[in-house]
């Protein structure tokens, strides 16, 4: 059974999240601003976070922020009104995993919810090494000399794409199903900015890589 921390301050849509889901066999919480939860996702381990955007005290993307600078990878599904492209970017970049725009239908939200429970399920179980790095899947960190290495949550799944995928061309397009879903919206411009971060954490050399080699007019591929 999943468990499911919801952060959302309207109690009328906390209460109908909280019914619906636990009818579907999830375990659920609910809190009702920002600062419990932080709290909460320190206290306790969640299978993923439902975080609306507008909250007292901290809003979602200071709660979000807050969450994977301490280390907590837990996946994020954002709930917002907002309709702006460059807002939903900035939670994905944050370290979100997903975003659901308001009004949306309890069915959709499931949807939503079980494939990023999936794509989690999903990542390679043990650990993989290459050069002086080491993917730890069970522990979802890396280790580069035996010291771990700040990766974000997307950053890691990108990691885990390619690793699960090594020696074949990813397009961008493939990339942006693994590590951020398919039913998200993100330009070839955001790709390469988190590849570009990936490799300055992973790469002897970042300017000529090693391992995640560019593949011109198709995508990246790994040579790990």
């Amino acid at each position: 059974m999943a468990k499911i921390l919801i952060v959302e301050d309207d109690k009328d849509i906390a209460l109908g999240l909280e019914e619906d889901l636990g009818r579907h066999g999830f375990q659920v919480e609910t809190v009702g601003d920002g600062e419990k939860a932080v709290r909460r996702s320190r206290e306790c381990h969640w299978d993923l976070i439902i975080l609306d955007l507008m909250l007292p005290r901290k809003d979602g993307f200071d709660v979000c922020k807050e969450v994977r600078l301490a280390g907590i990878k837990t996946p994020i599904i954002m709930l917002t009104a907002k309709t702006h492209e460059a807002e939903k970017i900035f939670g994905l970049e944050l370290g979100a995993d997903d975003y659901i725009t308001k009004p949306f239908s309890p069915r959709e939200l499931r949807a939503r919810i079980q494939a990023v429970l999936r794509r989690t399920s999903e990542e390679s179980p043990g650990t993989y090494q290459f050069g002086d790095c080491e993917v730890d899947f069970d522990r979802r960190e890396i280790r580069r000399k035996g010291r771990p290495i700040d990766l974000s949550a997307l950053e890691f799944r990108l990691l885990t794409a390619f690793v699960r995928r090594r020696g074949r061309v990813l397009s961008r397009e493939q990339l942006i199903d693994a590590a951020w879903g398919p039913t998200t919206i993100v330009t070839e411009r955001v790709v390469d900015t988190h590849i570009l971060n990936l490799r300055k954490k992973i790469e002897p050399v970042p300017a000529k890589p090693r391992y995640i080699c560019s593949v011109r007019g198709m995508g990246y591929r790994f040579e790990g």
